[in-house]
């Protein structure tokens, strides 16, 4: 998949249902304030990419799951990648809220 295809990726929704079934799971929502108040994906929270070590406040710990989305997908990627550098053990890049089809909050 190239870059320009990242807003062409698969319904998100099954790795959406896969956190809601997660105990103890976060969703992250790695978009900037702006964005993630135009629409977001109900129970994410908002961090954004540039305080991604804010994280360390919210996860019960290394091994917590963390599910994180942003807008194409490619925040999403980046901060995933951050999060495992940062020691935490269960990370999934899910990709876009714009690949999502389930229902946004507003």
């Amino acid at each position: 998949m190239g870059f320009f295809d990242l807003s062409k990726r698969a319904d998100i929704g099954r790795d959406v249902r896969e956190y809601r079934a997660t105990p103890g799971a976060l969703l992250l929502d790695v978009r900037t304030p702006e964005e993630y108040r135009s629409v977001r994906i109900p129970g994410n929270v908002n961090v954004p990419l540039q305080s991604i070590a804010d994280v360390a406040g919210m996860a019960g710990g290394r091994a917590t799951p963390i599910f994180v989305c942003c807008q194409p997908g490619a925040r999403s990627c980046a901060a995933a990648r951050m999060l495992r550098q940062m020691g935490y053990e269960n990370v999934k890049d899910i990709g876009g809220v714009c690949a999502y089809r389930g229902a946004l909050e507003i």
